[in-house]
Order: C-alpha cells, then sequence, then structure tokens
C-alpha cells in the first residue's frame, strides 16, 4: 500500500462481529490514547487491567485470634489533615480497571455427599437447557412458551436468568419480566438481572429496574448490583449516593458495597493522594474488617493514579491488619512501583514475593520488566526476559510491546523491527499497541515510508488504528514538514469514527499555525470547543500567537471572549496569554481596563507579564503598563516596583539599579522581601559588567534576611572574581555549601582558581586545589584552571608539572590544558621554546590543535615577528584549517601595522575569495596604512567601501581619515570629520586634535586653530606642553606675536609651566614677525629670574636679528652672550651658518663667519677655521678635524648634527663650493646623520629626501642621478618600471623642499614629475629617465666641483619660499606669466636662451595655440574635458543631427 493510502478516507476496519481479542486490545489502546501523558505508555503491563474478569485462585485464609475483634481504629486528625494536604496526584496513563468478581473469591466449597452431588448435576443440567432452548428463540418470539411449561422454582429462573444473560442482555430481561408478570421477583433475580444490565452498558434500563422493584424488601444484593452498574461507568457520586440510600432505608452496607464503592471511585479517575486511606478507614468505622478484594482494588486503584506513596501506604496498612497479600498485590505493587519510576522498589517486592514462597506468573515477570524497560536498563530487560522464558512462559505481545516499546524509545530501531519480526515469526499477533509504538518510533525518527508499511500491516490484520496510532501517525508528517498528509490523515480519523483528544487538536493546531493558515486554525479551533475540550493556557498561547502574526484582530477578540466565558479564565491569565503570544496591545488594553474596574494583578501574573515584554523586547510599553497599574491599583505597589526594574534590567541595567536604590530608600512596604527580584537584578548586573553594584544589591539582601539562591550565589561569586576578590567568593562559596545550597561546584571552583590567576596569586589557587585533593578526586576542569593560573604569572615549570601529573595519574589533558602551557610561555616570553614543547606533544601522540596553532600565531603576532607569523599561517593552510575572521583580523592588522602592503592586499584577497567580507577592525587597519604611507587616494577608497558596505565607521575611522586629511593639506575636511564625530557622540583622540592643529598651522588657518585649540581646553582634554608650543608656532608663523603672548597665561592657568623650550618658540615668533627686540625682551626677563639660560633661548635672539639682517647687532649679542657666561655651542654655529647660507653678499657671509672665528673659544674656533678653509682650500688634516668634529656632534641630542650638516650643505652650494658640499654630505651618511638617502638597487632605486635641507638634498639628488646614470649605462643593476622621488610637503627652516626639487628638475628639463595620485613625490617610467641621462646635456657631466674662486654674490635666490637658481628667476617668471605651466623639457630649452630670443619664441608659440585653436573650430573639432587623472585624449568631431531629405 502507498503511503498516502495511510490518508485515504476509509479502512478496512474489522467489523462488530471481530475477535474479542481484537476489540479488547482497541479498548485498552484508545484508553491510553486518553491519557494525558505526553509519553506513550503501555498499560496492559499492569495486572488489573490485563485481566479484569480473572478468577483467581484464592489462598487459605490467616489464621486470626478468636477473640472478639477490635472496633476499627479512628484515624487522628492530623493524620487526617497530612494526608489530604499531600500532593496533587499524576493524571491516569491507563485503562480502567473493571470490577473484581466478588465469586472468585467465595469460601472454600463444603463437602457434598453422593445425593446431594446427583441433585446438583440434574440441577446443572436443568438450568442450562432452559438457557438453550430461550436463546434458540427466533428474534422476537415470547419466552413464555419455554418458561410457562418448565415448572422452574425461583432459584432456578435467577439462575437461568444469568446463563442467558452471559450470551444475549435482551434475552435475559425477556425472562425477567416473565418472572416479574408472575409477582414480585425475588432479591436474587433482581440482583442477577442488574448485573447482567450492567455488564452490558444498558444502565438506563438497569435503573429502570432497580426503581420498579428494589422496594422494601430490597436486600443489600439488590443495592450492590446497582452499585456495580454505576461503577462500571465510573459514576462514583452514585455510587456515593446509593449507599447513603441503603443506609437511610436500615440497609446495611456489607464489604462488597465498601469494595464496589472503592471500584467506582477508581474508575472515575478522582483518587486524589490520601483519599485511598480515607476508604479505607470509612470501611473500619462501618464495622467490616477490609479483605484482600478491598485492599488489592484500592492498590489497583492508586496504581491507576501512579500514586506511589498511597500505594505502598495501603500495602502497609494491608501488612500491618495480617491481612496475608496474595499473588495479585505483590504483581500490582511491582507494576505501580515501575510506573512511577521506583525501580529498586519494584526488585524489592519481586524479591519479597519469592520469599514469600509465591510462584512468579507472567504478570510479575512483565511488571518487572516494564518497569526496567521504562527506565532504559535493556541489560536487565534482557535477564527478566530469560529469566521468563526460564520460568517456562512464552514471550506474550505485553512482553514484546514493552520491548519494542523500550528500543523505539532509545532510538535502536533496528533492534525494535527485530523484535517485531521475531513476534510475528513466533505466532504471537501483534496488537493495537505493537504497531502504534513502532509507528510512534519510526515517526520520532523521520522514517515515515517505514511507518506507513507498518500501518497497512496494521489494517491488514484486521486492527483498527487508535487514536494514538493516528496521533503518532499525524506528529511525524508534521515533523517532516508535510502538513498536507498530516491533515488527511486527522480527517480520516475523524471520519472513522475516532474522537480527537486534546494533544490531537493541539498538535494539528500546531501545524495549522506555524503554517500560516488561519482560517482552517479557527475551524479547527471551533470544533475543539464544540467537542467541549477546554484548550490549556499553552494551546491559547500558540493559537493567538499564530493570530497575531496574520494580523485576526476580530480574531483574537473571539478567543479572547471564549477564554473569558467558556474557559472561565481571569483578567490577569487572560493578559498573561496574550502578551505571551505576542499580542502586546490586547493584553495590555485587557489589564489595563481591569485594573481600572478595581481588579488587582496578583504577583505571579504580573511577573509572567514582564517576562513576556522582555521576550517580545517592548520594555517601553511595558513600563507605560506597569505605570497604569500603579496609578490604579496601589496595594500593588510593591510588586509593581518589582516588576518596573526587572523590565529595565534586560535593556538598562544600570537604570534598574537606580531605580532599585530609590526605592530602596524610600523603604515601601514589603518591596525586596522576594528572592526573585534579587535573582534577576543581581544577574542582569553581572551579566552587564556592573559587579559592584550586583555585590551592593546583594550585600542588602543579606542585611534585610532574604536568603540567597543558588543562581545569586553564583552570579555573585562570579562578580567578586571579576572585580578581583577571589578570597571573598571563597568565603561566599562556603557559605552556600555550608547552608545546603546546591551549586554548579565544578564551576564556581574554576572560576575561584582563574581569578586567584589573574591576581597572580598562584599561591593560594595551588592551595585551593591542595585542599580539593585530599578532600576528593579532582576534576579534569580544576587541573586546567590551575595550569591557566599558573600561565597568568608565566610560571611554565609549574604548569608542565600539572600537565606531568595528569598524564601520570589522570585526568589525562585536554587541548586547554596545553594552551594553558603555551601560554604560559607566551607571558615569560620564551617564544622561542613554543615549537620545542610542541615537538614534544607530537611525540607523545597530542594533536596540535587549531586553538593552539592560533596561540601561537598570536603570540608572534604581538611581538611583530612578521616571518614567524607567516610561518604558522601557510603551516596551518598546508594542514587544512580554514582561517577564521579572527585569524585575518590578526594576519591583515599585523601587515598594515609593518606596513607590509602588497601582503595585506593579498590577505583581503584571499579573506573575500573564502566567501569572508572583511570587517570594521580590518578596514580601519587598511586605513592607518595607507594614511600613513600618504597613499591618500587608496585610503578614501576603504573609507568609500566602508560606507558602502553598510558599516558604521567608529573611533578608529574617524581618527584615521583625520590624520589622512591633515597630512594631505585638507584640514577643511578633516574639520567636517570632527563636527561629524560631535554629533555622534565620539571623542576624537589628542592625536586627532595635534594632527588639525598641525594641518591648520601649515594651511595658515589661524582662526580655525584658534577654535579647535579653545574646543580641546573645554571638553576637558588634558593638553600637555607640545599642543601649546603648537599653538604658538602657529601663532608666531602668522605674525601674531601677541597671542603668542597670551598663551603663556594661558598655560599657567592649566597648570603647565612654560620652560626654556616655551620661550624659545615665543622668541622665535617674535623673530619671525621682525621684531628682534621683544625676542631680546624675553630673553632678558628670563636672565632675571631663577630660570638657568642655556644657548637656547640666546639662539633665538641671535636668529632674530640675522633673518632681520642685523649682522652686527647679531655679532654684538655673541660677544654679550660669551660675557654673561655662557658657551656657544652647535646651536648657535648653525644659527651663524644658516644666516651666512641667506646671506645675498659673500662678504657679509664672510663677516658671519669670522665672528665665530672670533670668539676665542676652543671647539667654536676649530669649527671657524675649519669652514674659513671650506671657502678656499681643503687639506687632509682638515677633513680628519671635520670627521671627529661631526662624531661629536652626533652624541648630542636634538638632532644636533643633522642641523649642523644641513646648513653647512645650503652655505657650501650657494656658494659654489660643490665638491666640498659632496664629500661632506658622504662623510654625514657614512656617519648615519643621513640615513637611506637614496638608493640603486637591484629592481630598486629610488630617494627620500625629507630630512634634508635645500642645499643638502640638490647635493643628494645630483649624487643619485650620477648613480643612476652608471647604472644605465652598465645594465646593472635593473631598474624597475617606475622610480619615486620622495620630498613630502613640509618645509625646512621655511623652504619648500618640493618646490627647490621641481625647480632644480625643470632647468635640466628632467622627465621626472610630481605625482598626480599621492603629494610630495615625484614618479617617472624608468626607460624614460634612462633616455634622459644618456641623451640629455645637463646629463653629460654630473661631477660636482668647486669653484676655482668665491662669487661675489651667492648663486641661489630664496623665491617664494623655495630656492632657486638666481639667474634662473627672471627667466621662470617670464615663462610661467605667458605660457603658464610647461613641460620641463621645454622649460629647460627656453631658459638656455636669450631675453630677446626667449620672448621671440614664446609669442611664436602663442600665436601658433591661437592659429590652431582656429582651424579646429573651423573643423568642428573640439577638444573634451581633461580626465581627473589627466589623461590626454584625442580630438574627436562634434556628431552632427541628420538633417532628413
Amino acid at each position: 500500500m502507498p503511503l498516502m493510502a495511510v490518508a485515504s478516507p476509509h479502512f478496512p476496519f474489522p467489523t462488530p462481529s471481530s475477535s474479542t481479542r481484537h476489540l479488547r486490545r482497541a479498548a485498552t489502546a484508545i484508553a491510553a490514547a486518553s491519557s494525558s501523558s505526553g509519553d506513550f505508555d503501555y498499560p496492559l503491563a499492569d495486572p488489573s487491567v490485563r485481566w479484569p474478569n480473572l478468577s483467581f485462585p484464592h489462598l487459605p485464609a490467616p489464621r486470626f485470634p478468636a477473640t472478639t475483634p477490635s472496633p476499627a481504629p479512628v484515624r487522628p486528625p492530623q493524620a487526617e489533615e497530612d494526608e489530604r494536604s499531600a500532593e496533587s496526584t499524576i493524571a491516569s496513563t491507563s485503562a480502567a480497571v473493571e470490577p473484581l468478581d466478588a465469586r472468585a473469591h467465595r469460601t472454600r466449597v463444603k463437602k457434598l455427599s453422593k445425593i446431594a452431588l446427583r441433585r446438583a448435576q440434574d440441577w446443572r443440567e436443568r438450568v442450562a437447557g432452559l438457557a438453550d432452548a430461550v436463546l434458540a428463540l427466533p428474534p422476537g418470539a415470547p419466552v413464555d412458551d419455554v418458561l410457562d411449561g418448565a415448572r422452574a422454582s425461583a432459584d432456578e429462573v435467577a439462575l437461568v436468568l444469568r446463563a442467558v444473560g452471559e450470551r444475549s442482555w435482551r434475552r435475559a430481561l425477556d425472562a425477567f419480566e416473565w418472572l416479574a408478570r408472575g409477582g414480585a421477583p425475588a432479591p436474587r433475580a433482581v440482583a442477577v438481572v442488574l448485573g447482567v444490565l450492567g455488564r452490558a452498558r444498558q444502565d438506563a434500563a438497569a435503573e429502570e429496574v432497580f426503581v420498579r422493584f428494589a422496594g422494601e424488601g430490597a436486600t443489600v444484593q439488590v443495592f450492590n448490583a446497582m452499585m456495580g452498574v454505576y461503577a462500571r461507568s465510573g459514576r462514583f457520586d452514585d455510587v456515593r449516593q446509593l449507599l447513603d440510600a441503603m443506609r437511610d432505608r436500615g440497609v446495611e452496607p456489607d464489604l462488597v458495597s465498601f469494595n464496589t464503592l472503592i471500584n467506582a471511585m477508581a474508575k472515575s479517575g478522582c483518587l486524589a493522594a490520601g483519599v485511598a486511606l480515607d476508604l479505607l478507614f470509612e470501611v473500619r468505622q462501618a464495622g467490616l474488617r477490609p479483605d484482600v478484594i478491598t485492599y488489592n482494588t484500592l492498590i489497583s486503584a492508586c496504581s491507576q493514579s501512579s500514586n506511589l506513596e498511597d500505594a505502598l501506604s495501603v500495602f502497609e496498612e494491608m501488612m500491618a491488619s495480617e491481612c496475608r497479600p496474595d499473588l495479585w498485590t505483590y504483581n500490582t505493587m511491582v507494576s505501580v512501583c515501575g510506573r512511577c519510576g521506583k525501580v529498586q522498589e519494584a526488585e524489592r517486592l519481586f524479591t519479597e514475593l519469592l520469599e514469600k514462597g509465591f510462584k512468579p506468573d507472567a504478570v510479575s515477570y512483565n511488571s518487572l520488566l516494564y518497569a526496567y524497560a521504562k527506565e532504559g536498563d535493556a541489560d536487565n530487560v534482557e535477564r527478566v526476559c530469560e529469566e521468563l522464558v526460564k520460568a517456562g512462559f512464552t514471550k506474550n505481545e505485553i512482553t514484546y510491546n514493552t520491548m519494542i516499546h523500550m528500543y523505539g524509545k532509545m532510538g535502536r530501531l533496528d533492534l525494535a523491527i527485530g523484535l517485531y519480526d521475531e513476534m510475528r515469526a513466533m505466532g504471537c499477533a501483534p496488537d493495537t499497541v505493537t504497531y502504534t509504538v513502532l509507528i510512534d518510533s519510526l515517526g520520532k525518527m523521520d522514517r515515515i515510508a517505514e511507518a506507513g508499511t507498518v500501518l497497512e500491516e496494521m489494517v491488514d490484520a484486521g486492527l483498527k488504528p487508535t487514536l494514538v496510532t493516528f496521533s503518532a501517525l499525524i506528529c511525524a508528517y508534521a515533523k517532516g514538514g508535510r502538513q498536507e498528509e498530516a491533515e488527511k490523515t486527522f480527517d480520516s480519523m475523524v471520519e472513522s469514527g475516532v474522537k480527537p483528544d486534546r494533544f490531537a487538536y493541539l498538535v494539528m493546531l500546531d501545524i495549522f499555525a506555524r503554517s500560516g493558515e488561519t482560517k482552517k486554525l479557527m475551524d479547527l479551533y471551533r470544533t475543539m470547543i464544540k467537542d467541549s475540550y477546554r484548550p490549556d493556557d499553552g494551546l491559547y498561547q500558540v493559537l493567538l500567537a499564530a493570530l497575531a502574526k496574520g494580523d485576526g484582530g476580530e480574531v483574537i477578540e473571539e478567543v479572547i471572549h471564549d477564554m473569558e466565558l467558556v474557559c472561565q479564565m481571569s483578567p490577569q491569565i487572560i493578559s498573561t496569554i496574550l502578551m505571551k503570544a505576542g499580542c502586546i496591545y490586547q493584553g495590555s488594553k485587557l489589564l489595563k481596563k481591569a485594573c481600572i474596574e478595581g481588579y488587582e494583578p496578583d504577583r505571579k501574573s504580573l511577573v509572567d507579564i514582564t517576562d513576556a515584554y522582555i521576550m517580545m523586547g517592548k520594555h517601553e510599553e511595558g513600563l507605560s503598563l506597569l505605570e497604569c497599574i500603579r496609578e490604579h491599583v496601589k496595594s500593588s505597589h510593591d510588586v509593581v516596583s518589582e516588576c518596573f526594574i526587572m523590565l529595565l534590567c534586560r535593556e538598562q541595567s544600570i537604570a534598574a539599579f537606580d531605580e532599585y536604590s530609590k526605592i530602596q530608600m524610600l523603604n515601601y512596604g514589603s518591596f525586596g522581601r522576594e528572592s526573585n527580584l534579587y535573582e534577576y537584578l543581581i544577574t542582569c548586573l553581572e551579566e552587564a559588567g556592573f559587579c559592584p553594584e550586583a555585590c551592593q544589591v546583594f550585600s542588602d539582601m543579606q542585611l534585610i534576611g532574604v536568603k540567597p539562591s543558588r543562581k545569586i550565589y553564583e552570579s555573585v561569586i562570579s562578580a567578586y572574581c571579576k572585580l578581583g576578590f577571589p578570597e571573598t567568593a571563597h568565603m561566599l562559596m562556603d557559605d552556600a555549601l555550608a547552608y545546603g545550597v546546591s551549586l554548579n561546584i565544578l564551576s564556581s571552583r574554576v572560576t575561584i582558581i582563574e581569578a586567584y590567576g589573574k591576581m597572580k596569586l598562584w599561591q593560594k589557587a595551588e592551595s585551593f586545589v591542595k585542599g580539593l585533593r585530599q578532600a576528593s578526586g579532582i576534576d579534569r576542569r580544576i587541573w586546567n584552571a590551575l595550569i591557566s593560573a599558573y600561565a597568568e604569572s608565566g610560571l611554565y615549570e609549574k604548569a608542565r608539572a600539572v600537565f606531568d601529573n595528569m598524564m601520570k595519574t589522570g585526568p589525562l589533558p585536554t587541548v586547554e590544558s596545553i594552551n594553558g602551557m603555551m601560554r604560559a610561555l607566551i607571558v615569560d616570553g620564551r617564544l622561542d621554546e613554543l615549537y620545542v614543547v610542541v615537538q614534544q606533544l607530537q611525540d607523545m601522540d597530542f594533536k596540535i590543535s587549531k586553538s593552539t596553532v592560533l596561540l601561537m600565531l598570536d603570540a608572534f603576532a604581538r611581538a611583530g615577528d612578521v616571518f614567524e607569523v607567516m610561518k604558522i599561517y601557510n603551516g596551518m593552510k598546508a594542514a587544512g584549517y580554514l582561517p577564521s575572521m579572527h585569524l585575518y583580523r590578526t594576519m591583515i592588522s599585523l601587515l598594515c601595522h609593518h606596513n607590509r602592503f602588497r601582503d595585506a592586499e593579498l590577505m583581503v584577497a584571499e579573506m573575500k575569495g573564502a566567501g569572508l567580507t572583511p570587517d570594521l577592525v580590518i578596514l580601519n587597519a587598511l586605513l592607518m596604512m595607507y594614511t600613513v604611507a600618504g597613499n591618500f587616494d587608496r585610503t578614501e577608497q576603504i573609507y568609500h567601501g566602508i560606507l558602502e558596505g553598510g558599516l558604521e565607521p567608529d573611533e578608529d575611522t574617524y581618527n584615521a581619515l583625520i590624520v589622512m586629511y591633515c597630512r594631505s593639506f585638507r584640514p577643511e575636511e578633516g574639520f567636517t570629520l570632527l563636527n561629524e564625530m560631535n554629533k555622534r557622540g565620539i571623542k576624537p583622540r589628542l592625536q586627532s586634535y595635534k594632527s588639525l592643529l598641525a594641518a591648520s598651522g601649515k594651511a595658515k588657518l589661524e582662526e580655525k586653530a584658534d577654535q579647535l585649540f579653545q574646543e580641546m581646553r573645554s571638553n576637558g582634554c588634558r593638553l600637555n606642553r607640545s599642543i601649546y608650543h603648537m599653538m604658538m608656532k602657529i601663532y608666531r608663523n602668522a605674525g601674531n606675536h601677541s597671542k603668542a603672548e597670551h598663551l603663556l597665561a594661558v598655560m599657567k592657568e592649566d597648570d603647565v609651566e612654560p620652560t626654556i623650550s616655551t620661550m624659545h618658540i615665543l622668541m622665535t615668533s617674535y623673530g619671525s614677525a621682525g621684531h628682534p627686540h621683544e625676542a631680546e625682551s624675553v630673553l632678558n626677563s628670563l636672565k632675571t629670574s631663577n630660570v638657568e639660560v642655556s644657548t637656547l633661548p640666546y639662539s633665538a635672539v641671535l636668529d632674530a636679528y640675522l633673518k632681520n639682517g642685523d649682522y652686527n647687532l647679531g655679532i654684538t649679542k655673541l660677544l654679550e652672550m660669551k660675557r654673561d657666561g655662557v658657551e656657544p655651542d652647535h646651536q648657535v654655529w648653525t644659527c651663524f651658518i644658516r644666516a651666512a647660507s641667506l646671506c645675498e653678499q659673500t662678504d657679509d657671509a664672510v663677516l658671519l663667519l669670522k665672528s665665530l672665528q672670533d670668539c676665542g673659544f676652543d671647539l667654536p674656533l676649530r669649527l671657524i677655521l675649519y669652514l674659513n678653509m671650506l671657502l678656499t682650500k681643503r687639506t687632509p688634516a682638515l677633513l680628519t678635524e671635520v670627521d671627529n668634529f661631526l662624531e661629536e656632534l652626533g652624541a648630542l641630542e636634538d638632532s644636533a648634527a643633522l642641523n649642523f650638516v644641513n646648513a653647512l650643505e645650503d652655505l657650501l652650494w650657494a656658494f659654489e663650493r660643490r665638491a666640498t658640499a659632496s664629500w661632506i654630505f658622504q662623510l654625514a651618511a657614512k656617519r648615519g646623520i643621513y640615513h637611506n638617502i637614496f638608493r640603486v638597487k637591484e629592481k630598486d632605486w629610488g630617494a627620500d629626501f625629507r630630512k634634508l635641507s635645500a642645499g643638502a638634498a640638490l647635493v643628494g639628488l645630483t649624487l643619485w642621478l650620477d648613480h643612476m646614470q652608471d647604472a644605465s649605462l652598465q645594465g646593472s643593476p635593473e631598474a624597475p618600471k617606475s622610480i619615486v622621488l620622495v620630498t613630502g610637503e613640509g618645509e625646512y627652516n621655511r623652504v619648500s623642499l618640493h618646490k627647490t626639487i621641481r625647480a632644480y628638475l625643470m632647468e635640466m628639463g628632467s622627465p621626472l614629475l610630481p605625482s598626480k595620485t599621492r603629494s610630495g613625490r615625484f614618479v617617472v617610467k624608468s626607460y624614460s629617465l634612462k633616455m634622459w641621462l644618456k641623451d640629455s646635456p645637463f646629463c653629460m657631466d654630473l661631477e660636482l666641483k668647486d669653484a676655482p674662486a668665491l662669487p661675489k654674490l651667492n648663486t641661489m635666490k630664496l623665491t617664494d619660499g623655495y630656492f632657486m637658481r638666481a639667474g634662473l628667476v627672471p627667466a621662470f617668471k617670464d615663462i610661467h606669466e605667458q605660457l603658464g605651466e610647461v613641460w620641463p623639457k621645454k622649460f629647460s630649452r627656453l631658459a638656455l636662451l636669450s631675453e630677446e630670443s626667449r620672448n621671440e619664441v614664446i609669442q611664436a608659440d602663442i600665436k601658433g595655440r591661437k592659429e590652431k585653436l582656429e582651424r579646429m573650430q573651423k573643423k568642428g573639432l573640439v577638444m573634451p574635458r581633461k580626465s581627473k587623472k589627466g589623461q590626454r585624449r584625442k580630438f574627436v568631431r562634434q556628431s552632427k543631427q541628420a538633417v532628413p531629405k
């Protein structure tokens, strides 16, 4: 049969004439399906259900004392109260108990004589003949024809009624009516016919007979028979009323009456805890002695309710009253213990059964087997099964079903299906339960096709699927997402007459809810209500959640109406369910309305509603509702306040703490008396990182005497450990254990040990573990925590000792153990030993995990060892470890930090290829790398990528961009970013402020810099002295020396003491503004103060006079400095040399240099002689003296040697002592004063002149060109594709190096051009440079030579902030004024011409341009706009519109 046939509308169910065996099994399975238990259960393991009509062997009655029995004991009131306060019982999970047949327990048969035996035999044959004759009558024929001529006595007719009733209750009733027509029937006959009608479930007919004939002469047997009718249907109240009626009519109930009452209560399912003992007490009060039937009935009733305590109590009462239990009793007790999960008690009772001399039957073994199977103890199940077979019993359907169910729950379907095949092979026909268990197990394992096959076999066997069968199949379909099949199966179940229970409705409602089919959902819900099923809270929550998603407002109102009227739910319960289902609006509206009307919600409802708001994230709505409740329900202020705090916890933990503190100060009523509030608040504060606040709340809690819960203790222990107080946490843990709080002791101990380690208290951690070792065994996590504690202090040897101990004694080390050892080496800085430990671990057959490799990689990355990091990374990829986001972040950040551009870009490309998107951390690292390298275009591309990727720029992003804009001389855009940061509440770093200040100074944005400085002060930035110095320089460069002077007062206000350097900057600002006298005034004020005056302020005054052209005053101040006892040093020398290099007249330069010589000091004297000789003659002795002098300067700070050599290079270049300048340059390079200025290596030609002065740069450029010319002619080293010259955009002593180099290159006609992408650089293609070096007349002789005599005038002229050859200045201005920007080659040709020739060429060029432009206009040619990259494009013809002919 195909799988879809499972859900077909019709099944070939067995007809009513099918075997009673099948009907009984189906009835039992249906009863089991109605169980409220969520797990499938097999009720036939209970002997009271297995054989409801079995005649039990009667054991010899115990011998009782001959004395008169004592009156029944009266139960004390306290015991009665204790019984009634017992826990509520679990709902019955098995079929109802059939009434016990009293005839099976009659007294022993008396011995009859032979004549009596013969008469009894004749009598039985006569009764059997009459019964057969009555049953042989055709339908509708009266019984009078048979009974009228029989002349049967009343007793015989009663026996005939019993015999006929066993096969046809209608014929038995006809026979009774025939007897009644002859007069009032005997009570025995009435009792017999009532029993027949009760067994046939004809309650109405039985009631009619009882009312007609239970007159004044009714006996206790008649009442017992009618009570039996009610008991079969579980009508306990009717049985109780009938018992009271007996007493009212003077008929004393006997033991059978009470046994029937007990049976009725058991079948009604209302046997609560303690009721069994109450019924037993009632029997004793009636003066009756309970017999074994009474006890067995009570025990069976307790079994149905899974009430182990009452069953054991009844059993103990039975033993105490000397009523000997029979095999039935023990079997029932074993069954009830097994059903309640008390396997050991079941074993004890089974052993006691054997000790009492009972021989276990199949029920005994099956009951014990069921107990083991319920616990999943497969070994003991197999053992009991073997004992059952050895005892001579065969495995029946109960045995197989129990084992199949067990293996199904364990997921071992192969064994379950094997037992099913064995069952059929052994001739044991599977019943409904067998098939249902298999279908349920297969469905849970997603083997739906096999479940359909089993259902097909079930139908073929003539068995009708039960409710549980259908439910199992529907659940399987639902789990597999096959909604259509589940729906059809449910419809087939209804059409086949099987009424769905609450669970079936719940499954279908859940299916419709998940699929969003609200119409079907509501139709099924209405059907469920019509079938008198009242959905519980969980079902309503599922239903309303689905309706809320579908926006079914009207339907939700209908459901709320049913909850109010049909289910009689209170407003607080309804509102709680609505909140949990997401119907926030309806729930809050209902609760607000109820509160306004005076309804007071209880604590539990408000807490549940608060939890719902937290789960939905609707914090504002929840706070609004609580405010409404607080306003209208004054008595709920405390609980509302607690809920208010709980609601704030998840979103704003510190706000919740503030609210708690405020309410605590007001000391409201019973506020803060519930442990739940503290648990919620402390847990949230600890998780949010507010550990001090969590500890304070805990102290408040202890102060008012609230007992901490387990979760509170664990949170506070964790909080104290995070705060660095592991000793306090240790004490708290001991207190909790002393109070009997069941902490997660292992987790708490690990936390404390790790906290000791972080605080470097490894001795206490060690002592703590030793104490644990003496008390009990140590878990692996404890050892790992101790290794981690040692690792925090870098104690590798101790960590290794713990590791070795774990290897010897166990438990074996894990990855955490290995990582702890590695961390110990890393913390101790012994990175070189990591590979040794790795090799040792591999020799011990340990596999190095990915986390260990990552730990090593991070360690080398923090150490900045790029080589080792790349080696580990490549090894990871070779081993098959896929890089994670964290690994890429670490690698790229390291490469960016070391400016490995190519490697970083390749890593990013590899990351994207692996499907990972770079996050903000990686992009920020790239931003900073490109910013530091000066590749500002690439920086902006990365920033645009951040915005396009939807990422929010953070502090690192903005600060990197501000630095980039400042370095690229775009401070306006940096200020724009700064404003954006302020709007977003992001605080800029001090470095960003400094960069903006510096850029503002270079761009001469004095007002912007001033505003930024004031903003820094107002924002509370801690300004150091360098910030004030920078502002002074800005004011100095702007010529605003008054502000620079005012800044001194501001510094003192901000508690920043000015230093000599501060005064030097102030004096420099005066000097730059052309006010040397003010600078001298500052120097004089320093002299009068107690500050020791060094050469620095003197050099500032000297520099001010020299820059102003007052050379004589400068020399005078030098002599004054000497008189003041201040020895001139390198700063003074450099100042005079720099001034000499700028002198227009050679005589002025010589005068300044001689003034240094005339000072009469030893070291300056040698320097002066050296300088004067440089200008005239060079000797080997002088060269040695210069070398020694540079060596002395190299030991000084403040770049003394660099500044001196730069000034000297400017001087020598200006006065055409260029061979000497070349020699000094190479000597400075040898001494390390100039470092890596230019290079001509294999595929690496380049130069970086950013630290050089203008003269030094021109010397370096000439030497570099000479080296490249030699390499070009020799063909080695090989040149790269492009060559870069870095000059930077800065100024050295207010001279632009970039413009100076550019002017020199243009004079030479060099192909080196300014870079269009990166400022402060010149770039050229290598082949162009080589051709120029070979062919240009300027490169024919690049050797630097000294002029034969000093020129009368300085050969260099300072123009617009840069140096240019003095003779070139007029030509440069003339060319640029008339032609604008021209190519260097063209400029060099024009510059070499005479003024007259140059003007003629320029005019011809201008005329040619005009004529060319006119021709283009006539031909319709236009020049397109140049692209931003400056690409040259061809002229294109304008497109003309086609003119129609």
